[in-house]
């Protein structure tokens, strides 16, 4: 799977996911959103994403990284690496930014997936919205995971749960790959960032900052 999606040059991806929120109580809530990434390696990412909790589009030109919250006006730019796999990186150390599924895209996505594993085994076949799939189970330290990996000539993930075990009630996060394109007519322009009028530039905070 991570050999077949780090050899994509361009993709798109609609995403559905669900992550769980453990109350002071013990009672659980779940939140939605929905998302359409598209890719262009090994510099262009763009990723629009609809949700319960924040509604935002995301823009990687190779140069800068532009988050975008329509609904507000706002938006922030910062100079970024010259590779999606270290504007990842940056974005989720450096801005708390994470991209739906990021880590499955990488091209070196097989040792970050299985860095600090301890046990892993094959469940079986399942299906996975009408796709039949090898599911798979592993284990680390503080988390639990799942992956469902399309089976044939397409070893596409089409499900991802990440279980956090060292926190009260265990919450979840799920996300779904409900439709991949492996060879999309992708334009260059559509990774560019066009500021609408009346939109405000603020800035992004650093990670951890306490403002």
């Amino acid at each position: 799977m991570t050999e077949y999606v780090g050899s994509l040059q361009t993709l798109e991806l609609v995403t559905a996911s669900t992550m769980e929120v453990v109350l002071v109580n013990g009672q659980k809530l779940q939140f939605d959103s929905g998302t359409r990434l598209t890719m262009q390696r090994p510099n262009k990412l763009r990723a629009e994403r609809i949700g319960d909790v924040i509604s935002q589009s995301l823009y990687y030109d190779g140069a800068n990284l532009t988050l975008v919250s329509p609904d507000d006006g706002y938006y922030a730019t910062v100079p970024a690496p010259g590779t999606i796999d270290a504007m990842l990186d940056f974005a989720r150390d450096s801005l708390d930014v994470v991209a739906p599924a990021g880590d499955l895209l990488m091209k070196d996505s097989y040792a970050r997936l299985m860095m600090d594993v301890t046990s892993g085994f094959v469940v079986g076949k399942s299906m996975v919205g009408g796709v039949r799939c090898d599911h798979l189970a592993f284990r680390s330290a503080g988390v639990d995971w799942q992956i469902w990996i399309e089976d044939g000539a397409r070893p596409l993930p089409r499900k991802y749960i990440i279980t956090t075990v060292d926190v009260a009630g265990s919450p979840q996060f799920d996300v779904q790959m409900t439709d991949w394109n492996t060879a999309p007519d992708v334009k260059s322009k559509q990774f560019d960032f066009a500021r609408s009028p009346g939109m405000t530039r603020i800035e992004f905070l650093p990670n951890g900052s306490k403002q």
